[in-house]
């Protein structure tokens, strides 16, 4: 059996270079894409995100990043599959 695995990869980061030592030790080769290279469309992350079983609020790093210091609770996505909140 054929595993299809993709990464979006960050080489500058610790987790994903980890995250893809472990894939290759399992024996598999994944398709790398280098999002900060290569970023993914609207329409891209929404499936990657949709495939997943998450939510867009799920699925957004929270550790580090301007959306953890937010006093919002609120995340206001003006998309197709989140009209008006998540």
């Amino acid at each position: 059996m054929t595993i299809d695995v993709t990464i979006y990869h960050n080489p500058e980061c610790g987790t994903s270079r980890n995250t893809l030592a472990m894939i290759h030790n399992a024996g598999i080769e994944p398709n790398v894409i280098e999002y900060l290279k290569n970023p993914p469309s609207r329409e891209q992350l929404s499936k990657v995100i949709a495939d997943a079983g998450l939510s867009v609020r799920d699925a957004i790093r929270q550790k580090d990043t301007p959306y953890a210091g937010s006093a919002s609770t609120t995340l206001i996505l003006p998309t197709s599959n989140c009209s008006t909140r998540c």
